[in-house]
């Protein structure tokens, strides 16, 4: 009996000394923990006590709480871009007389009251879709408001700046035909080179084709370029006073980025106005009122402007009712050298009616 309680207990004094061995090993080979981090851990492993409650910050609740506010942004950015888009398509699709026929209805709700014998509830009930009405009728106010500026601050730019850019005729050249003139490349020619810099040349023949047509002709300068530069070329170039009136970029029609002539805003009879340039008939807004010139770019032997003269001169003394169908006849031919043909073939006729008309008197 003592030898097995002695073997036993052998046994165990063995096993406890080969489980020293194993934990003061495992110790050797793997330092002891920080007792900071370790306690983290402890911390971080234990489940909360039951009886304890959660922080009032838990995300949960904040997220809750952020759902109503988000939801009243969406709506607002939801009304402001749907209003955006209204407002941009009110534009594209209709003018501003258009939108204020529109929107009277609109506009007039927001002042919408009841008789003063009316009841109680239906004075609530006015006054109620009264205030309701109140905010986009004033915003239609405001669209209204704004479009008007806008339309008429880039009417400065795109529009003529008078529906009159000349002042009436007096009463006794109520029958004088206007001949407009473009500037660039019809009477001067602007040329740059490095030697000189900018040089600004006169077309052969100027002085003596202004000189001649003052006497029959109201004259105009139409030029689509500032002032600045349109006034100082014409002192220097009308010495003698030829050219009545001036006009400039200022007075142009600005259409697709580009600055036409108008002639419907010069105050004068259509069927009595000749515009003439090298580019008549791509830079005016009147195509049947154009005559088109050799544009000149410094060549020293053109004539184009004396070459015209001829019939400069017998449509003025002749005064047709409306100089549109007579230009329409020389639509795609040069007008000078065409005069010349016809008022030839003309007097070729008359002088074949003269000699029959002598035969018969024999």
């Amino acid at each position: 009996m003592h030898a097995v309680v002695r073997s036993r207990s052998a046994r165990v004094s063995s096993l406890l000394s080969r489980n020293s061995r194993r934990s003061s090993s495992s110790s050797a080979t793997n330092p002891p923990e920080d007792p900071i981090i370790s306690s983290a851990r402890v911390v971080h492993n234990q489940s909360p006590p039951s009886h304890t409650s959660p922080p009032s910050s838990v995300p949960p609740a904040a997220g809750a709480e952020s759902k109503p506010w988000n939801f009243l942004m969406y709506a607002l950015a939801a009304a402001i871009t749907g209003g955006a888009a209204t407002a941009g398509y009110a534009t594209y699709a209709y003018s501003l007389d258009e939108v204020e026929q529109k929107t009277k209805a609109l506009r007039a709700a927001a002042n919408y009251t009841v008789g003063d014998d009316a009841p109680a509830s239906e004075k609530f009930q006015s006054r109620l879709y009264s205030s309701v009405m109140t905010v986009p009728a004033k915003l239609v106010e405001f669209y209204l408001d704004m479009r008007q500026l806008t339309e008429e601050h880039v009417r400065g730019y795109t529009e003529p700046t008078s529906d009159k850019l000349l002042p009436d005729l007096h009463p006794m050249e109520q029958h004088v035909f206007t001949i407009v003139l473009d500037l660039n490349e019809t009477l001067i020619y602007s040329d740059w080179k490095r030697d000189r810099g900018w040089a600004t040349l006169k077309r052969p023949g100027v002085d003596a084709f202004l000189e001649h047509l003052a006497q029959y002709y109201e004259i105009v300068v139409y030029s689509d370029q500032l002032n600045m530069y349109v006034d100082p070329v014409i002192e220097r170039l009308d010495q003698k006073h030829c050219i009545r009136y001036r006009l400039s970029r200022g007075d142009t029609k600005y259409v697709n980025g580009k600055h036409y002539r108008d002639l419907s805003a010069l105050n004068r009879d259509p069927g009595r106005v000749i515009y003439i340039s090298g580019h008549a008939v791509e830079s005016s807004l009147q195509a049947e009122n154009c005559v088109e010139i050799k544009p000149w770019k410094g060549e020293v032997e053109d004539t184009a402007l004396l070459d015209l003269i001829p019939f400069l001169e017998y449509v003025a003394k002749h005064r047709p009712a409306d100089i549109r169908p007579v230009l329409a006849s020389y639509q795609g031919r040069d007008i000078a050298k065409e005069f010349i043909e016809r008022s030839k073939e003309h007097q070729r006729r008359m002088q074949e009616q003269k000699q029959q008309g002598s035969f018969w008197r024999r």
